[in-house]
């Protein structure tokens, strides 16, 4: 019997292993296998600066993109790796359960499915260059087999990339603020904001969680130049982390800005005639439906009549530890939009620029344009979903568009809650006009910025849009942060703006006591803290804060960690935290790491990059805070108890166009081009200057990238016969 018991126990220790060893191996065997573009030549240039820039050049615009995917693999394959794992539906597999969120949304709202159906409305040139930058990609992943995360990943074609762009593009205004809830069966909530609807979203944690942006026209700098400001507030690393380059080809293609992994072109910077830079809005674009569902959930009742539910069952995975579990999933689609099915009903999302991809053509042309007018024509064909647009080009225009896919919404319906589902005429179908929505050029203040803030507040006093203009259902925000209270007050003081007042602008670590500052720092003077000895030290050192995050007082590491949540809270729309939880908190955490209130900020908010003993790893002081226009937004807590920033200043970037010469501009990064790699000296080249709120110059012309290049490689692909 013991023999048989024996028998039957290896019986079942075979049976562990093998289905240990096929949870380890079934993914990239059941992974459909990638399409490779179609054959063609290409030849690139690849000129590194002095601070490993690559300035790609090329013949055609297609060359430049076969460059540019080679120069990014070069530099962080690892994260274009991930992006591309998106736009298959495997990012699970690398991710675990946070890669199988995304993978959910992908089929959730069938962004491949949306690719597969419109890729060829899109210009031939632009997808050339989508199909060039794919042929990068597989390119140096077949040169560097060992860099490749996941069996069958490659080759990737046109389509993946312009996924990538699809599954995107709804996050940057915030349709992950409904997804989330929904997916999770949350009780969605109507705002308290008069002019926005939906959950109450955590906002301050979302990716895009902030950026600064400046234009000054000729006539208000002290000089007679043009000058804009870029200053993104992107994560530090990752999938939306910014990558600074230069492209030019034989075809008119000359641009020096930055994208994000996993994009052929720039989003942001400047050609030779204009430039513009960016800032997250936060439009209502997305409206949610309550649908009526048959007893067994496959009809929704519309106007009266009962459609078909659509449903479709989808395989995830998600990695834990060596094995990758697959995961089975439901969704649905209305003619609303995207269903999710939760606990507490159906719900359908329609949001503005849903079924569009001809983003790809916006970005790729406006990189092209060469006037205002050709510029504002790309963007009113809302072909880019949202984010706010601040211009300046060589003719000494400035603008600022806000722009938005805002729906026609008609007056009346409560759009701000959960909506009836059984009504079509509450399915819109059309979006605002262009035309009206916020817009400056030219204002009579000489200037514009935006720091996420209400698109009413972007000129100074004298050139500020009113409300009036604007229907309430068109939903456009009316919050204000810190960052916005302060560039209006300094931009707005009297005299010309100087490139040295402009840095200080950019550069400040004010804050005014004003909306949740006042509220928290009023709770604090409120404060009975009799019979508490920390707290009342805690009170009076913030009662003596100078309003800066400057670290030159002794009160601006607390009053940072009292703030940080404070703005979580005002971003979100939420009430406040209490005052006396806030100031607990922030010093029961410096007692804690630090046996005393006042250490010096810069002891506490650290720039840190690789590992402490690695050859270029750094570990330097910062300033700036949470919700100031020089901005350390959120940040890790490390075993020491340093504050390591992972968000924040991005990539910034200075663009000036003196009178009769040819542009130029300067810019910064926390870290280096090659930030995934770290023997490489470009892994935190320009932390030293970032901290120290200095730039480097951007060689924007080929005879200045070559005077300061340390290398140059061409790069090719010859087209197979077969």
């Amino acid at each position: 019997m013991m023999k048989w018991i024996a028998r039957i126990g290896l019986a079942v220790l075979a049976l562990v292993a093998v289905a240990a060893i096929g949870l380890m191996v079934w993914e990239p065997l059941a992974a459909t296998p990638g399409t490779a573009p179609p054959q063609r030549e290409y030849r690139a240039e690849i000129v590194r600066d002095e601070w490993g820039v690559p300035h790609i050049y090329g013949r055609t615009d297609a060359d430049v993109a076969y460059g540019v995917a080679q120069a990014h693999s070069e530099d962080d394959f690892f994260t274009l790796q991930d992006v591309i794992a998106m736009t298959r539906g495997r990012y699970g597999a690398i991710k675990g359960e946070e890669g199988a969120t995304f993978d959910y949304v992908l089929a959730l709202l069938g962004a491949r499915e949306l690719v597969d159906r419109q890729y060829t409305t899109l210009a031939p040139r632009t997808r050339a260059l989508l199909e060039a930058y794919a042929t990068g990609l597989n390119d140096y992943a077949a040169a560097h087999p060992g860099e490749v995360k996941l069996g069958n990943m490659f080759p990737v074609s046109g389509q993946d990339v312009a996924t990538g762009f699809a599954l995107r593009a709804p996050f940057f205004f915030g349709l992950n603020n409904w997804v989330g809830p929904l997916a999770k069966g949350e009780t969605l909530l109507p705002d308290p904001g008069p002019k926005l609807h939906g959950p109450l979203p955590d906002r301050v944690e979302a990716e895009n969680a902030g950026s600064n942006a400046f234009a000054i026209a000729p006539g208000r700098s002290d000089d007679g130049v043009t000058r804009l400001v870029s200053n993104s507030h992107q994560p530090w690393e990752g999938g939306v982390a910014w990558y600074e380059l230069v492209v030019e080809s034989g075809e008119g293609w000359h641009y020096a800005g930055a994208n994000f992994p996993g994009s052929p072109f720039p989003f942001l910077g400047h050609n030779e005639d204009l430039g513009w830079t960016n800032t997250v809005n936060s439009p209502d674009m997305v409206d949610v439906y309550k649908l009526v569902l048959n007893d067994d959930g496959t009809q929704y009742r519309l106007d009266g009549k009962w459609l078909p539910l659509e449903k479709r069952r989808v395989r995830l995975s998600a990695r834990f530890g060596p094995l990758v579990i697959p995961v089975w999933r439901d969704v649905y689609r209305s003619v609303h939009g995207p269903v999710i099915v939760n606990d507490n009903g159906a719900y359908a999302f329609r949001y503005g620029g849903m079924d569009r991809i001809d983003q790809l053509d916006a970005y790729y042309a406006l990189n092209k344009a060469k006037t205002y007018d050709e510029w504002q024509s790309i963007l009113a064909t809302h072909a880019i979903p949202g984010t706010n647009f601040i211009y300046a080009d060589k003719a000494g225009t400035i603008a600022y568009w806000y722009n938005a896919s805002l729906p026609q919404r008609k007056a009346g319906p409560d759009w701000r809650g959960v909506l009836s589902g059984d009504r079509s005429d509450l399915v819109w179908q059309s979006l605002v006009p262009y035309d009206d929505l916020p817009h400056y050029v030219n204002p009579a203040s000489g200037f514009l910025f935006n720091s996420n803030n209400t698109p009413m507040v972007a000129a100074g006093k004298s050139s500020n849009l009113s409300t009036s203009g604007f229907a309430p259902e068109m939903g456009i925000e009316t919050k204000m942060t810190n960052r916005a209270y302060r560039a209006e007050k300094l931009l707005d003081e009297p005299g010309p703006i100087s490139r040295e007042r402009l840095e200080r602008i950019k550069y400040d670590t004010g804050w005014e006591r004003v909306d949740y500052v006042k509220t928290v720092l009023d709770g604090i003077d409120g404060l009975d803290t009799r019979g508490d000895p920390l707290l009342t030290k805690a009170k009076a050192i913030m009662q003596g804060w100078d309003l800066t995050s400057d670290g030159a007082g002794r009160a601006d590491a607390l009053a940072l960690l009292v703030m940080r949540p404070a703005m979580g809270d005002s971003y979100s729309l939420k009430p406040i935290t209490p005052a006396k939880k806030l100031l607990t908190d922030a010093a029961e955490f410096l007692m804690e790491h630090y046996g005393r209130l006042d250490p010096p900020l810069q002891d506490v908010l650290r720039l840190r990059h690789g590992k402490g003993t690695g050859r270029f790893a750094v570990d330097l002081p910062l300033d700036g805070g949470s919700d100031t226009l020089r901005a350390s937004t959120l940040w890790d807590v490390e075993p020491d108890g340093r504050l390591k920033v992972r968000h924040g200043d991005s990539f910034i970037q200075f663009v000036e166009w003196a009178p009769g010469k040819p542009v130029t501009s300067q810019s910064i990064q926390p870290f280096g081009s090659a930030t995934t790699r770290p023997d490489s000296v470009h892994y935190t080249d320009q932390s030293a200057l970032f901290v120290q709120h200095k730039l480097k110059p951007v060689h924007f012309t080929r005879a200045d990238a070559l005077r300061n290049a340390v290398s140059r490689k061409m790069v090719t692909h010859r087209a197979r016969s077969d």
